[in-house]
């Protein structure tokens, strides 16, 4: 079946919109017609080459989706045509060790790797094949992935909000309550207020935190920040210090959003003793990291999570149902929507700032 999608063919160049061959669900499968999908930071860093999974050239971006199954293959139980999904960034086998002990992220199926590379051939141009990233790839009217990635909704709930549970909000809210567990009461300190950052600072509210710090070094993001429920927000320029004067002696938890380098190590130093720092933010691989060691040494603790650490099937219902209830904002992360057509002025958008999250919508 023929569909549109944009295909990056050059690293740090403009995406295609070409016409592209997508092949029906194998066993196991489901075909997903996609209604929304978000512009996410990680997109931009497999157009500029630096993503870890992104694979080989020409590929699909886009991941963070939502639509409605249009076909499923042999064996599919779970979902069926017709229905609305959210599709997960992983499908976690639920069999090997990591998932039999909930920890559904980690998942060690020798087949969740060539997933994440791309899956098995499912989109051709010109006959020869189109890598998909994550293997979703949603910058396209379709998409064909595991049943285990595609969670499903509820009749009714708006496919551009519903997007953003996939990845921004799953890392963000997920990085509070799976991988922090911040308590009721706690001081919280987000740095980076993106798409994912507001979420985290959403997470804060949902986990009763009382103190929520909001830093950047963008004003209008700290606007934002402040408008889904930061108690405090400071323009970034000597972050301890800074963190110190509204919390004597730092805060409980401390969450780096940027990825960007030396940002975290800040962000630890602002965290009380005893405190945990939480690193959202994907960092350049091999980058490494400067900590002066007498404050690990005060049983501070530093953590990295994946996604938010989230089981797809566990936390994406659970956040729609917060939505639904009206304690998670989704619409207004939504900047803008825009057509597939304009995916590279929805990419200079997220790459300039000026936008929480862009929406391709179709």
């Amino acid at each position: 079946m023929r569909m549109r999608a944009a295909v990056l063919t050059e690293f740090h160049a403009p995406m295609e919109l070409r016409e592209v061959e997508i092949a029906d669900p194998g066993p196991g499968e489901v075909r997903v017609r996609v209604k929304a999908s978000g512009v996410c930071g990680s997109d931009l860093k497999a157009i500029d080459g630096k993503s870890p999974v992104a694979g080989r050239l020409p590929f699909i971006l886009g991941h963070e989706s939502a639509g409605v199954v249009e076909r499923t293959g042999t064996g599919v139980t779970s979902v069926k045509e017709g229905d609305p999904v959210i599709i997960a960034m992983n499908g976690p086998c639920a069999r090997c060790r990591p998932c039999q002990a909930g920890h559904f992220h980690l998942c060690a199926s020798p087949g969740r790797l060539p997933i994440i590379m791309g899956g098995l051939p499912r989109v051709t141009l010109d006959g020869s094949e189109v890598r998909r990233f994550i293997g979703i790839g949603s910058f396209a009217e379709y998409a064909v992935v595991p049943e285990a990635m595609c969670v499903k909704l509820a009749a009714g709930l708006p496919f551009d909000a519903m997007s953003l549970l996939a990845c921004g909000v799953v890392t963000g809210v997920g990085a509070v309550l799976n991988v922090a567990r911040v308590p009721p009461g706690a001081t919280v300190l987000v740095v980076g207020c993106g798409g994912v950052g507001l979420n985290v600072v959403q997470g804060a509210v949902l986990a009763g935190a009382t103190t929520i710090v909001a830093a950047d070094v963008a004003e209008g993001k700290l606007k934002l920040a402040e408008r889904f429920g930061a108690t405090h927000s400071l323009l970034v320029t000597d972050l301890p210090r800074q963190v110190d004067e509204l919390v004597r002696g730092g805060v409980d938890h401390a969450f780096d959003a940027t990825g960007a380098p030396g940002v975290l190590a800040k962000a630890f130093a602002a965290t009380r003793p005893g405190g945990t720092t939480v690193m959202v933010g994907s960092p350049p691989q091999g980058h490494p990291m400067e900590l002066d060691t007498g404050l690990l040494f005060a049983s501070r603790r530093l953590m990295g999570t994946q996604g938010g650490d989230a089981a797809p099937h566990r936390d994406l219902p659970m956040l729609a149902e917060q939505y639904v209830r009206g304690r998670l904002d989704l619409n207004g992360l939504i900047t803008e929507r825009l057509p597939l057509d304009r995916i590279d002025e929805a990419v200079a958008h997220v790459r300039a700032g000026t936008v929480a999250r862009t929406v391709i919508t179709f």
